[in-house]
This record gives C-alpha cells, sequence and structure tokens, in this order.
C-alpha cells in the first residue's frame, strides 16, 4: 500500500474531499460582526514547495471571510502573512504578537485585542508544543515547558476572555487524538492534550452563567505543516487513516467555525475528534 497519505488538491468525493476541505467554498456571513482571537495564527515554514495551510491559518483566514479575527503569534512574520492573505482577500485582520509561555504577558494581550476589536465574541487556542521526549527521557524542565504552553497558556488565556467576552461569546481548545493514545511515546504532548479536554470542560463550567460556551477540537491524523513534518520522520505514521488522506486544516477550521458560530448555541463542554472515525476503528487497509 502506498505511503502518501497527503489529501489531495482537488476535490474528490470518493475520498470524502469537499470543496471545503480546500478551502474553496462559497462564504455565507455565519460569524458577521463577531470579534474573534485566535491565538496560534500563524504556521511553520516547511520544505514543501506547496505547504498546507496550518489549523491557525486555515481558522484565522476562514473566520475572516465569515467576519473578523485578530491574531495573535510568537512569531510576528508568521502572523503577518495570515494578515496578508486575510487582507488580500478583503478581510480585517490585525496580528499582535506575545509570548504564550510569559505568564504576564497574556492578559495584557487578551486586553489589547478585544479593545482593539471593540469587544470580544470569540477565541480559539491553537498553540501546543512538544519536546518529543519519551517517558525514559523527559527531564522535568521539558515536562513543564510543554505543559506551560499546552495547559497553563490555555487556562490563562481562558481566565481573561471571560473577563471581557460578551454574554453568548465562545471558546474553542485545540487538542489532539494523541490525547487518548499513547502510540507517539510522546507522554508530556499525550497527557498536556488530554488535560486540555478537562480544562475545557472547567471553561465551559465557569462561563455558563454568562452564556459562554467552550468545547475542544481533538484532530486526527492531519495534513498540516506539523503533520507534514512529522509524516517525513514517520513515512508509516498514517497509512491505515479513513479515506485514504489526512485531514486538512481546512477542515479543522470548518469544524471551529461551527462551534465559535451561535449555531453551535447548545453545543457545551464537548470534545469532537476529527479524525473520519479513526478512533472508532475505521481504517483503511
Amino acid at each position: 500500500m502506498s505511503t502518501t497519505t497527503h489529501a489531495p488538491r482537488s476535490v474528490d468525493p470518493s475520498a470524502s474531499l469537499h470543496a471545503e476541505a480546500l478551502g474553496l467554498a462559497t462564504n455565507h456571513g455565519r460569524l458577521a460582526g463577531r470579534r474573534i482571537i485566535v491565538v496560534g495564527a500563524g504556521q511553520r515554514t516547511i520544505v514543501d514547495e506547496e505547504p498546507p495551510v496550518g489549523n491557525g491559518r486555515a481558522m484565522s483566514v476562514l473566520f475572516a471571510r465569515e467576519g473578523a479575527s485578530a491574531c495573535i503569534d510568537i512569531n510576528k512574520e508568521a502572523a503577518d502573512n495570515t494578515v496578508a492573505q486575510i487582507t488580500r482577500e478583503g478581510g480585517k485582520a490585525f496580528t499582535d504578537v506575545v509570548d504564550v509561555s510569559d505568564i504576564a504577558a497574556i492578559a495584557p494581550a487578551v486586553e489589547r485585542c478585544a479593545h482593539k476589536l471593540g469587544g470580544l465574541d470569540g477565541l480559539a487556542l491553537n498553540v501546543g508544543i512538544s519536546s518529543g521526549l519519551s517517558l525514559p527521557k523527559m527531564t522535568a524542565e521539558a515536562w513543564d515547558r510543554d505543559y506551560a504552553v499546552n495547559v497553563r497558556s490555555h487556562m490563562l488565556f481562558a481566565q481573561k476572555a471571560l473577563e471581557v467576552m460578551v454574554p453568548g461569546g465562545a471558546i474553542i481548545l485545540i487538542s489532539s487524538m494523541a490525547s487518548q493514545r499513547a502510540n507517539g511515546r510522546n507522554p508530556a504532548y499525550e497527557s498536556s492534550k488530554a488535560a486540555q479536554i478537562a480544562l475545557g470542560r472547567a471553561i465551559a463550567r465557569a462561563g455558563e452563567e454568562r452564556g459562554i460556551r467552550c468545547n475542544v477540537i481533538a484532530p486526527g491524523f492531519m495534513d498540516t505543516p506539523m503533520g507534514r513534518d512529522a509524516s517525513r520522520r514517520r513515512p508509516d505514521r498514517a497509512v491505515t487513516v479513513p479515506f485514504g488522506r489526512q485531514g486538512t486544516g481546512w477542515e479543522v477550521a470548518y469544524t471551529a467555525l461551527f462551534l465559535i458560530s451561535n449555531e453551535s448555541s447548545y453545543v457545551n463542554a464537548h470534545t469532537l475528534f476529527l479524525d473520519a472515525g479513526h478512533m472508532g476503528g475505521i481504517v483503511r487497509s
């Protein structure tokens, strides 16, 4: 069987690949007038001539197509490139740079963005790192660094967002299928992604009195810049994915669009596993 599981570049219904999955669908103003912050709006640079879109950039661009978004990233150039794409398409967005491992930087960043946006209706948290260390090689420093970015920063962003967000807003966390599996031998990443799911429920509980929802998306194997790099290191990483392909950043973005919009007004404290049924035993043999 071929080990090429990247998403094709054209519509292919037999692979459950449609215009939405390629970022080519018609937009419908589903977030018109809403003010949204995307944390982790840039994406890493990889060697491919035509790199796939990352989750954060896809969310930012799609939200802007459907309304407006603010872009936050530790890498100004990466966020600026996302803003440039949004601007070329006639949307509105801006860059705000923050190191999410800096405890003191998070609340002021949320305040700045909310002020510039004229309020806050939504927050999408798409930041995560991985030391890649197995349990025998794990260090306390590496463990704390992964948790500072993957869990603590999410708590601090949500804490401040709950203070300034208007009633009826929504928060999204991006976890991972790794939260449920030990296949990667990557305990800090796997357990921190599992902690995000519990944190999402806690945020939902804290926001309930003001109608602020929080949900978690847990993608499976994705053909994003990070996923493409992982596949280079492990060519057999995703050969059994359903439909014979990995997911796209646009598919994460459309899931996020639903969860951050008013269309999902009664969906709360939920984790959506975006894996084409992989964890349910649907595999390509």
